[in-house]
């Protein structure tokens, strides 16, 4: 399998200017498996290699967690620091942290972020932007655009809407990122709402506060998300090669609202639907209508089929099509491309599709972070990507590009 890799024709980089989004220095500490670990790169593609286990995946969480969320494996800021063996002292509860060097399109920005080892609960995050705080996780959209794909996600489409809305979210943050900030008034409103309901507070015009803070945001919230499926349809009818071209729509009563009325009006809508359903919602703890309620639906075009009775092979493709897809709108509209952070996508591609993913990773100058326990699969990138070994707790230098310092172990 290596051999005849390494056989294949080595895929060049644009000649162009290079990505203008890329991490070239990651450092973490007591993140995960790694105690301490430095890892400098440049905005080439970044490929990581090593066994199963050997903390690649680690990695791309750490970048993960350079924009706003709760990084790739939607963990608790407690979960993500690392046990303390017996030979490393007492420093257990210190807390974790994440540090960057990013090129962006208005400059190099250091960014810093951890868990505040301040909190008991230990659930409290802290960011600095060139080393002043900053007032919320939020700020990081300013300067980061972050889409991934994980093994766990190949059930996308057959789990909970919740996670198709995460998806879509994520990708509305890179065009707009005011986005996180209205997504995140919303959600605070609506759990501030339901807690008032729960605890018999009916004070009306505290109550209607909070429904008109969900109208405003939510409706706005609503219309981003309406406006990135119509251009992702736009960008994905033109294919990927032999990657299967996806259809995308959002299902949701103030989906319906969007489409046929005026902002102000859905607006409205969604502030008497709320009023209405006040006892309802007391009753079920959260809110019947409301962009929360939203849900993702994608068609395979060419079968007519609905992502979820296709074949896993198929819905993984249906996947990597919509990112590449924007990843292709953005590098196209703002200049700039995603960072993408791709976990063992590779091994369950066939050449031809592994050619074309790394062609289009190459074209839209994005700085792809992908992950395999075979190198050969990443061997026709060639000078084309850095390339990292990670093994037995260590980062190693791998031809022709990357260096690395620190220990895992």
């Amino acid at each position: 399998m290596m051999l005849a890799a390494m056989n294949m024709p080595m895929l060049a980089a644009p000649q162009s200017a290079p990505a203008r989004l890329a991490v070239t220095r990651l450092t973490v500490t007591r993140f995960r498996s790694y105690a301490a670990a430095r890892l400098e790169v440049d905005p080439r593609p970044v490929v990581l290699t090593g066994p199963n286990g050997a903390g690649k995946t680690n990695l791309l969480e750490a970048v993960s967690f350079l924009a706003p969320g709760r990084g790739l494996r939607r963990a608790k800021l407690g979960e993500v620091e690392r046990i303390q063996p017996p030979d490393e002292g007492d420093w257990q509860g210190e807390g974790w942290a994440v540090a960057a060097h990013v090129d962006t399109p208005r400059g190099a920005v250091e960014i810093g972020t951890g868990r505040d080892p301040a909190t008991t609960e230990g659930e409290r995050r802290l960011v600095r932007i060139d080393g002043q705080p900053a007032k919320s996780q939020m700020a990081l959209a300013e300067h980061v655009s972050v889409v991934w794909l994980t093994p766990q996600m190949d059930r996308l489409f057959i789990e909970g809407a919740s996670g198709r809305r995460r998806f879509l979210d994520r990708l509305v943050f890179g065009f707009d990122p005011a986005h996180a900030g209205r997504l995140n008034k919303f959600e605070n409103a609506l759990r501030e709402r339901a807690r008032l309901l729960r605890d018999g507070v009916g004070d009306p015009s505290w109550l209607g506060a909070l429904e008109d803070q969900m109208a405003t945001t939510g409706i706005a919230v609503a219309a981003a998300r309406a406006d990135m499926v119509r251009r992702l349809n736009d960008a994905a009818r033109q294919g990927v090669g032999p990657f299967p071209a996806p259809g995308l729509s959002l299902s949701g009563e103030v989906d319906g609202w969007i489409g046929t009325m005026p902002a102000l009006a859905a607006e409205d809508a969604l502030r008497a639907a709320l009023r209405a359903s006040r006892r309802q919602d007391e009753a079920s703890g959260g809110a019947a209508t409301g962009p929360h309620r939203s849900d993702l639906s994608v068609t395979y075009l060419a079968k007519n089929m609905p992502a979820e009775l296709g074949s896993t092979g198929e819905q993984k493709a249906l996947l990597i099509s919509i990112v590449l897809a924007n990843a292709r709108l953005m590098n196209a509209e703002t200049g700039t491309a995603p960072l993408l952070l791709l976990d063992e996508v590779a091994a369950h591609l066939d050449p031809h599709r592994r050619t074309a993913l790394f062609q289009e990773i190459l074209a839209s100058r994005s700085q792809a972070w992908m992950t395999g326990t075979d190198a050969g699969f990443f061997a026709e990138l060639g000078d084309a990507a850095c390339h990292v070994g990670v093994a037995e707790g260590r980062l190693a230098r791998s031809p022709p590009g990357g260096s690395w310092s620190g220990d895992s172990s």
